[in-house]
């Protein structure tokens, strides 16, 4: 093994980059802590870990200073927790004079494949002149978790599928200075494409039939290897029909009570709690994520119905059975990751008189900001049912400015007591960079 592990190392500091497309994250690390990607499958972990070593080669570290290993290699899959210490082994025959005198940069790809890693790991940080760099899929490596395994030596970094931003890079279309009228042609055309293909890279490009494809092994591989293997679900079939009735009702309003009940019908014996716990291991794996309602009193807010969304809205096309899935649901799913990307903290809005404003993201001195989503206000009552709840949701929270994100339509409203800006959605996205 040892000569084998020599062998990978060599060959990944011989072997060129496949750096993909520059991703807008940036990891900052500190010196004695792991720094951690963490993100949904197929999001890009290991491409931006390339990335990462493409910059420190591009500030003069040596290749021979970074040694890489995936552990979803078939020649390390023998490798088990007793024998993590040949890595140190292998990598120090190959250059004794770097030991204790050079950092040398260590990358471990998918390195929850090997039970009992996180004690190799904080070894290596305390004995060696090292920095480490992790990445995990959240089949074992899920942020909730490495907070506890590395026992405060980590700092994690949430990875998403492409922004429209980074799909824009992808596609090779110009984004930034003034956007002249050809460049917003372009752009628009762009996001048309954004809108069917989703934000995962490796989808990208694709026909419509593989899309669809890609996008099923996906959701199969999330929940079998992220939840039923990984949490030992003893009713596989309970959390693949609970999924799929949440992806079917993206954007919409459940509560446990009314998913018990669900499950029941179908003949599922799942108490409620076992039900709250699918829905925490769904977003602990980056893949369907809860919005409370905005409330001062916690309990009030968790008592309250609930709002789920998904981690790619195209992911969402082609899983669902398409029943109740409209443009507007989409289009609000979009608005949530794209939200999302930037912050943890986000709820939706019920007034005092019971309407509702899709998103409200707190920001400090009490500046919230208000997002309401609609795919057009062409519709008149449509318009004024929009307008009012936002409007209502200012006046109740001392606010002089709220948003509506549209599909195509762009205009300012004066209200009584402030302005409310229709933006389109690539717009919107392009100022979330």
């Amino acid at each position: 093994m040892l000569e084998k592990l020599k062998s990978i190392i060599l060959d990944f500091q011989e072997t060129g980059l496949e750096t993909g497309v520059l991703r807008n994250l940036v990891m900052e690390s500190l010196p004695g802590k792991a720094t951690v990607c963490i993100g949904v499958r197929r999001c890009g972990k290991s491409t931006y870990l390339y990335q990462v070593i493409e910059r420190l080669l591009a500030n003069g570290v040596l290749s021979e200073n970074i040694i890489f290993l995936n552990y979803f290699d078939d020649r390390l899959h023998t490798l088990q927790q007793d024998r993590l210490d040949l890595i140190i082994e292998a990598y120090y025959s190959l250059y004794p004079e770097k030991k204790n005198n050079e950092m040398v940069y260590w990358f471990f790809d998918e390195i929850q494949n090997v039970n009992g890693w996180e004690p190799f790991v904080d070894r290596l940080m305390r004995t060696e002149k090292s920095q480490v760099y992790l990445s995990g899929s959240s089949a074992r490596m899920l942020s909730k978790e490495i907070a506890t395994q590395m026992r405060g030596r980590s700092l994690s970094w949430e990875l998403f599928p492409f922004s429209f931003q980074e799909f824009l890079d992808f596609k090779g279309v110009e984004s930034s200075g003034t956007l002249s009228t050809k460049k917003q042609l372009l752009i628009r055309k762009a996001f048309d494409g954004f809108w069917e293909s989703g934000g995962f890279p490796e989808i990208a490009g694709v026909t419509r039939q593989l899309r669809i494809k890609i996008h099923q092994e996906y959701f199969h591989a999330i929940i079998f290897r992220d939840l039923v293997e990984r949490h030992d679900v003893s009713h596989p079939k309970a959390v693949t029909d609970l999924a799929h009735w949440l992806v079917d009702n993206i954007s919409s309003l459940y509560s446990i009570n009314n998913l018990t009940g669900y499950l029941k019908s179908l003949g599922h014996k799942v108490p409620k709690a076992v039900v709250a716990d699918y829905l925490e291991w769904f977003e602990d794996a980056y893949f369907l994520f809860t919005v409370r309602l905005f409330d001062p009193s916690l309990s009030r807010s968790n008592s309250n119905s609930k709002k789920i969304y998904c981690i790619d809205h195209s992911l969402v096309v082609s899983v669902s059975s398409g029943i109740l899935l409209n443009n507007g649901h989409l289009l609000e799913n979009l608005v949530f990751t794209s939200l999302r990307r930037l912050n943890q903290n986000i709820y939706y809005y019920r007034t005092k008189s019971g309407k509702e404003v899709d998103f409200i993201v707190p920001m400090p001195n009490r500046q919230h900001q208000l997002i309401q989503v609609c795919e057009t206000l062409i519709d008149l009552n449509t318009r004024k049912r929009e307008i009012s709840a936002l409007k209502e949701a200012m006046l109740e929270l001392g606010l002089d400015s709220g948003t509506i994100i549209t599909r195509n339509e762009e205009e300012l409203i004066d209200v009584d007591n402030g302005r409310i800006t229709l933006i389109p959605i690539w717009r919107f996205l392009l100022s979330k960079r």
